[in-house]
């Protein structure tokens, strides 16, 4: 009996033990999603409230979802005129490096040419300067060009910076599209910017939408050299935030609202290219 009566045990144990490890996994994965959308949460309801009921009742609900705060931080720092200088800045710019940076990584990847591993490890040492070390050469630049205060140097700086990671990353796409796909568009007398356009980039869009939310996060959230270039009545939206707050006082339900302002366009830009970007982070991680 003993020996007929071991194997139901230990699928019961085996069972017990699966239960277990499952409700931890559930657990854990719950006090995640707690930890990461609190913060969310708590920013939101805070841009509703005053500075009293945001240190007396932190968490809890608005008593009115008043739109007073949105209103006065836009009259106080002109949200909305630095808001558009940012949306424009950072669209020429996201452009601009994708015109750079795609047929770049295609000569790297796809054209057997002496010396694209030289011009790929020249583009990886991009990433060992320091943003803040050449601050005082870029502003001096700006006064050389004629283009300080102005919008047009940061669309033509912000690139220079992104290159480096862009390249390097499309390289990495586009070297996992099978060479015969190319050689038969070669065979049917298709050029070298007919296949770019019409074959690696379609099949290249998960990386596209990865580097362009990157870059993205990256020009939309810059501030040195935005506060540096620019002046006068021209700011982008990480500029024009601090603007309210004073020397005497915060007023953090302002400052909340002020920051949404900030995060409305990054989230529906993350809602556009989110299925792409997931679709390469997945097929890297099972080509890895």
């Amino acid at each position: 009996m003993s020996l007929q009566q071991s194997p139901s045990r230990q699928r019961s144990r085996r069972s017990i033990r699966s239960l277990i490890s499952t409700n931890l996994v559930r657990f854990l994965i719950i006090v995640y999603v707690i930890i990461i959308l609190l913060p969310i949460y708590y920013l939101i309801i805070s841009a509703f409230k005053s500075n009293d009921a945001i240190f007396t009742q932190p968490l809890s609900l608005p008593t009115s979802f008043s739109l007073q705060n949105f209103f006065r931080a836009q009259d106080d720092a002109n949200l909305l005129s630095a808001m558009g200088n940012s949306v424009y800045i950072t669209i020429c710019s996201e452009v601009l490096t994708l015109v750079l940076a795609l047929p770049a990584a295609y000569g790297i990847a796809r054209i057997p040419i002496k010396g694209t591993a030289f011009i790929e490890s020249g583009f990886a040492t991009g990433f060992l300067i320091p943003g803040f070390a050449v601050l005082v050469p870029t502003f001096l630049l700006s006064i050389q060009l004629g283009l300080f205060h102005s919008t047009l140097f940061l669309i033509l700086f912000y690139p220079v910076g992104a290159l480096p990671l862009t390249i390097i990353m499309m390289v990495q796409f586009m070297r996992t599209i099978p060479y015969e796909i190319e050689e038969a568009a070669v065979i049917d007398g298709a050029t070298r910017l007919t296949i770019l356009l019409r074959i690696i980039l379609p099949l290249s869009t998960s990386g596209i939408a990865t580097v362009l939310i990157l870059n993205f996060l990256t020009f939309w959230n810059e501030y040195i050299f935005a506060l540096v270039i620019l002046g006068g009545d021209t700011q982008t939206v990480q500029v024009a935030l601090p603007l309210l707050k004073t020397l005497n006082i915060v007023d953090y339900g302002l400052l909340t609202a002020g920051t949404l302002f900030t995060l409305v366009p990054v989230y529906l830009v993350y809602v556009l290219v989110q299925r792409r970007m997931q679709q390469a982070l997945v097929a890297g991680f099972i080509k890895g």
